[in-house]
């Protein structure tokens, strides 16, 4: 996408060596998203270049996404999702899918994600957050899964990862009561991996990011994959894909060291 292509739908790319940065840049709506920004997401995860090995997601100031733009759920909005209520039930299923695409991408295993987490995290922006492998906050962090008081559920790909992080009852009391999470229990209950104060942010998560691009390339990826899913597969299933990956590995370092 172009630069006026992302700045349209309130967007920004930033791409530096092995290192992607994503803006949401709204600020006069804290960073509120839209099913246009949505696709977008999409689009960039299908253009992301090769040499791209860590993804880092922030909202321009001092919240990274208040939710869903209230705007786009006036059923006379032709940019909204006014559109779901003429469509069949498979045609709306359909076009949440397209929407979806712009989280599910995150969690490829050719990348790392990281979401910079600066104030509100509401509704959308908890479940893009989510949608990263990682979570860094600042001590003024505000989680809340807000679907519930619009009469919603969450449909953007959280749900999944947020009881892979604390558990069904959990999961289940955040999402119903619709309340906030500050950063101290988030952090408490696995909701981040980090809280900084504000003034730290950017290091920490620079830090990690040196951190997680200096291993040889290949080995944070396959290191991922057999991460992703563990828990659903049996011993010896595990163990039969960490052999694979090892024997990749060894051949990849051999490479290396012939020159």
């Amino acid at each position: 996408m172009t630069p006026d292509e992302l700045t349209a739908v309130g967007l920004q790319l930033e791409v530096d060596g092995p290192v992607a940065t994503i803006t949401l840049d709204r600020p006069a709506v804290r960073n509120a998203q839209t099913p246009q920004m949505w696709t977008a997401l999409a689009r960039l995860g299908d253009e992301l270049p090769e040499q791209v090995r860590v993804v880092v997601v922030t909202g321009t100031g001092e919240t990274f996404s208040a939710g869903l733009d209230r705007s786009v759920l006036d059923p006379t909005n032709p940019e909204g999702v006014g559109a779901l209520l003429t469509a069949t039930d498979a045609e709306g299923a359909d076009q949440i899918g397209e929407w979806q695409r712009g989280f599910t991408w995150l969690r490829d295993p050719r990348i790392v994600s990281i979401a910079k987490v600066r104030g509100y995290a509401i509704g959308a922006g908890f479940q893009l957050a989510l949608s990263c492998d990682l979570r860094i906050t600042s001590e003024d962090a505000k989680f809340s899964m807000k679907e519930s008081a619009l009469g919603l559920v969450p449909d953007l790909t959280g749900t999944k990862p947020l009881v892979e992080s604390v558990g069904y009852s959990r999961a289940l009391e955040i999402c119903a009561t619709a309340r906030v999470v500050l950063a101290d229990e988030a952090l408490r209950i696995g909701l981040t991996q980090s809280v900084h104060p504000a003034d730290e942010l950017d290091e920490a998560v620079a830090t990690l990011v040196q951190g997680l691009t200096a291993p040889m390339d290949g080995v944070v990826p396959e290191t991922k994959a057999l991460l992703q899913g563990a828990a659903d597969r049996s011993l010896d299933e595990q163990r039969q894909l960490e052999r694979e990956a090892q024997i990749r590995r060894f051949r990849a370092v051999a490479a290396a060291l012939l020159g």
